[in-house]
């Protein structure tokens, strides 16, 4: 749900912007962004920004999480980025206990020339 404060004279008032329910997605935008990566290594922020639909500093904070968590690791590269992917970390949550980044990312990406 959606919350917007108000300033009125009596002081704060809280409203709210009921979510549709067909808004929400499975993935995250860390699970967003890893696909960014994956898909494209040398990709830019502001890049990965516009395709997930957040903000370059949210991205920037969520690349930032996936560096510490070991899942990637960023290299200079001139004066741009290119991200590798750590495919053998675990996923992080206990029901995912015994897959890797590289199961998840399996199963979610098709290559070109995959038959389908």
């Amino acid at each position: 749900m959606t919350m917007t404060t108000q300033e009125g004279a009596a002081g704060a008032v809280s409203t709210t912007r009921p979510r549709s329910r067909t808004e929400w997605t499975l993935l995250s935008n860390h699970g967003y962004v890893l696909l960014c990566i994956a898909d494209d290594p040398d990709t830019r922020l502001r890049d990965i920004a516009t395709r997930v639909g957040i903000t370059e500093r949210a991205v920037f904070g969520i690349v930032e999480d996936l560096e510490r968590g070991g899942i990637i690791q960023r290299v200079k590269v001139g004066r741009r980025n290119r991200y590798l992917i750590n495919v053998e970390s675990p996923l992080r949550h206990e029901i995912e206990a015994g897959h890797s980044v590289g199961d998840l990312l399996g199963a979610l990406i098709v290559s070109d020339d995959a038959d389908l």
